[in-house]
């Protein structure tokens, strides 16, 4: 009795020694608790004090107070994931009610947990990605259930000795084949879920029929019971304040090139401010670029999560997400630039002011007519109209690029020192850039809604020209065979005396 009781406890003392070192040291309140404990042993005090519960009571107050303000900022951030929790709980409670309805499980028995998996791996928060995932994963498993009752079928016919000699190599061949079509990079995209699935379907079948007599039953009640839990999560997420990954990918590129366009208008300002120049510009728009740099993985996902959309809203059957993509990389390729100009508004450099005013204009017309160029572009997007407005900027902002460039070539500042004025050169040169990418970014979106039969839109008519009020034709001065002179006046205002 005592050794056993000597056992239990060094084994109570080595779990709990393991759980202090690995679980307690990663939960968010160990640091409060071990400076807690610190203060209460450096002032001899447990329990005893009042003012040890008055502590405790208000920084527990504090990080409820603050874990409810990151709570409440992460709903407002996007209410839609409130509505995709609730969503998620009415899919697995109406999935649930299979055990709890005896008919019900009377027909599926224990594979009815099969149809609670699938709903907890199915179940995503936009509309694309769970009919991608529903489907991968209903599809798999009819394939997967059918070979797999096959190569059943197939081995049981070479007796006992060669019934797991052949599973094992159905098992192997099929395995090594799946595993090698994952790495088609367009293949895993789409259907990296599926083939996981089919691998997991088809073993489950063939080699359980080792060990079962009614494998066609067991390979039938699963089956039914994943599409059962598909079915479900497709259609509450399809019909229930669905969130569609098309419109987070339309609304994301659109965003992106406000953002690059909000920029661009506000750096010539920011660049070119007076040294000493006391007042503060509220400049926080600034930073929003970079969130730019980084949206790659979540264009790529949104764009394979849209592909499994079916139409809705503007978005019509086969929609080119694939330009999406395309804009996309265009977008980032000019935020890395920008990023690179960002370095330069701060630099304690001084530029020369003979050389400052001389490419100021040219540098702050490229990079106004770039920012609104490409917020134009963002809401022909928003609005999926084609781009007609923006030519004019794209114009203008080429010009002052052709000026810039003939104003360097001309050979202005052969007496500046070339060290003082390769920062501002560097500058000039990024923005000649981005008036090139600019302009990548235009044909990209004019092929966008060619694709995508966007709405065209007539450009603004120009104002019409003052008619003329009244003509006077001076005959000539000079011979009768002289060619004759016609001068045109116009008397929009009364004559002077």
């Amino acid at each position: 009795m005592l050794a056993k009781t000597l056992v239990y406890t060094s084994f109570l003392y080595s779990f709990s020694k393991f759980l202090v070192q690995t679980v307690l040291v990663n939960f968010p309140c160990y640091d409060f608790v071990m400076e807690m404990a610190s203060e209460i042993k450096n002032e001899g005090v447990f329990f005893r004090n009042w003012g040890w519960f008055k502590a405790l009571s208000g920084k527990l107050g504090t990080k409820i107070v603050e874990t409810t303000r990151k709570i409440k900022k992460l709903g407002q951030d996007d209410p839609r994931r409130i509505i995709h929790s609730l969503k998620f709980g009415l899919a697995l409670t109406l999935v649930s009610l299979i055990y709890y309805f005896e008919p019900l499980y009377k027909g599926f028995g224990n594979s009815a947990m099969w149809a609670i998996l699938t709903v907890i791996v199915v179940f995503e928060f936009s509309v694309g990605a769970t009919l991608g995932r529903g489907l991968n994963r209903g599809l798999a498993t009819l394939v997967a259930g059918a070979l797999g009752f096959g190569a059943h079928y197939l081995a049981s016919l070479a007796g006992e000795k060669g019934e797991p000699i052949l599973l094992g190599l159905f098992v192997f061949l099929l395995a090594g084949v799946v595993t090698f079509v994952r790495f088609f990079p367009q293949l895993k995209a789409r259907y990296d879920y599926g083939l996981l699935i089919f691998m997991l379907t088809f073993c489950l079948v063939s080699i359980s029929g080792y060990r079962e007599d009614e494998i066609l039953e067991m390979a039938h009640q699963r089956v039914s019971t994943i599409l059962i839990g598909s079915s479900a999560s497709v259609f509450i997420c399809l019909f229930v304040f669905p969130v569609w990954a098309g419109d987070d990918l339309h609304n994301l590129v659109a965003s992106n090139l406000e953002k690059l366009g909000s920029y661009l208008e506000g750096f010539g300002v920011e660049y070119f401010k007076i040294p000493g120049d006391s007042k503060e510009s509220n400049n926080t728009f600034m930073d929003d670029y970079k969130s730019v740099l980084n949206s790659k993985q979540s264009e790529e996902c949104l764009a394979n999560f849209a592909r499994w959309e079916p139409c809705h809203g503007q978005f019509r059957f086969r929609h080119p997400w694939k330009q999406y993509l395309k804009i996309g990389s265009l977008t980032r390729q000019c935020a890395y630039r920008i990023e690179s100009l960002d370095g330069y508004i701060n630099s304690e450099i001084q530029i020369p002011a003979e050389f400052r005013s001389k490419i100021q204009e040219a540098c702050t017309n490229m990079s106004l007519e770039s920012g609104k160029a490409l917020k134009e572009l963002a809401s022909a997007i928003k609005a999926m109209t084609a781009p007609s407005s923006v030519t004019p900027h794209i114009v203008e902002s080429k010009d002052a690029a052709n000026n810039l460039i003939s104003l360097l070539r001309s050979g202005f500042c052969k007496e500046i020192d070339l060290l003082e004025v390769i920062p501002a050169v560097t500058v000039a040169s990024l923005l000649v850039d981005v008036v090139s990418c600019t302009e990548k970014i235009a044909v990209s979106i004019n092929e966008l809604a060619s694709l995508a039969h966007f709405e065209s839109v007539e450009p603004m008519v120009e104002a019409e020209k003052p008619k003329l009020l009244h003509q006077e034709t001076i005959p000539p001065c000079c011979g009768v065979n002289e060619p004759h002179h016609v001068i045109t006046i116009d008397q929009l205002s009364p004559k002077l005396p």
